[in-house]
């Protein structure tokens, strides 16, 4: 076996094991929440020590951003496929859509905002614009139906719909404080947007 040959079986098992280990820490954040995650049991379900983890990533906060960067990425992507022909209805749909995405993902959405980086480093600037991104899909219905409001106002309002939809789903989903059943919740959704929109002066969907 030549050098170039050893070279790519390297690469090919330094890829797996990186693989694995996002496998393992994103199947316990998904199943037991971000608390529950420890490196030693990563490394020990991947049958390699805490130093390889360490190799792959440069510390454990390169695992938990790796998972959640993929996390704002498949909701930003299910996001964007909400139809966007009727900007009342696409509000309506990009707040159901978050929805569905949280009950499906909630523990590992909730890594996306309850991670705190070691040491008091700031959070990486990528993964801050990404879940911006995911904000500004409320954006261009919003521009449409406000045609006279300054840009400046828009991305406030964006911003403003996105947090408080985030807020009432995850506090819904809540169990430790008496989670809300899916329907239910569906419900409270639409009544805070039906109410916010008649404030703006728009008319909800019938």
């Amino acid at each position: 076996m030549n050098n170039v040959q050893e070279e790519s079986l390297r690469d090919q098992k330094k890829n797996r094991r990186r693989l694995q280990i996002l496998e393992i820490a994103r199947g316990i954040i998904a199943s037991k929440g971000l608390r529950s995650l420890k490196v030693r049991d990563v490394a020990e379900a991947a049958g390699c020590s805490v130093g390889s983890v360490y190799n792959e990533f440069g510390d454990f906060d390169g695992v938990i951003l790796t998972v959640n960067r993929e996390t704002v990425q498949a909701l930003t992507a299910r996001l964007r496929g909400v139809p966007a022909d009727e900007p009342v209805r696409q509000l309506y749909g990009l707040a159901e859509t978050y929805l569905e995405f949280f009950a499906e993902h909630a523990n590992l959405l909730r890594s996306l905002f309850e991670h705190r980086m070691e040491d008091d480093r700031p959070y990486p600037d990528d993964i801050l614009q990404m879940v911006m991104d995911a904000f500004a899909l409320m954006h261009p219905p919003l521009v449409r139906l406000l045609p006279d409001a300054d840009d400046v106002k828009i991305a406030l309002l964006s911003r403003t719909l996105f947090s408080a939809v985030h807020g009432i789903i995850s506090l819904g989903l809540e169990e430790r404080m008496v989670a809300v059943p899916p329907q239910m919740l569906r419900q409270q959704v639409e009544q805070f947007l039906d109410a916010h929109l008649v404030g703006l002066g728009i008319v909800p969907p019938r």
